[in-house]
C-alpha cells in the first residue's frame, strides 16, 4: 500500500493527538503484540505504537515486521513512536 503525500500529511495530522494504543516492551514482538495491533487497526485504522526498544535498528525492524504482518503502512516514525495505518475494507465494516 502506497499512499500519496497529501494523504500521508492528512493522516499525520489526524494522528497527532492520538495516544499510543500498543506498547512494545524490551522483550520485543510477541504473539500478543501482533494480536493487539491487528485488533487496534481493525477498530481504529490509524494507531500509534510505542516501542521501548533501546536500539534504533531494533525499533526499525520491529516497525517493519509489524507492518508486514498486519498489512499496515508506517505513516510516520519519530523516536520511539510509530504511526500505522490500514484502511478498513468494505467487508470488515460492521
Amino acid at each position: 500500500m502506497n499512499s500519496t503525500a497529501r494523504m500521508r500529511k492528512s493522516l499525520r495530522a489526524r494522528a497527532h493527538h492520538l495516544n499510543p494504543i500498543v506498547r512494545v516492551g524490551q522483550s520485543g514482538l510477541s504473539h500478543g503484540v501482533f494480536r493487539e495491533v491487528e485488533r487496534a487497526l481493525h477498530d481504529h485504522e490509524l494507531i500509534k505504537v510505542k516501542l521501548t526498544l533501546e536500539d534504533r535498528r531494533q525499533r526499525r525492524l520491529a516497525i517493519t515486521t509489524l507492518c508486514e504482518e498486519s498489512g499496515a503502512e508506517c505513516i510516520q516514525s519519530i523516536g520511539n513512536v510509530a504511526v500505522l495505518y490500514r484502511p478498513r475494507s468494505a467487508e470488515s465494516v460492521d
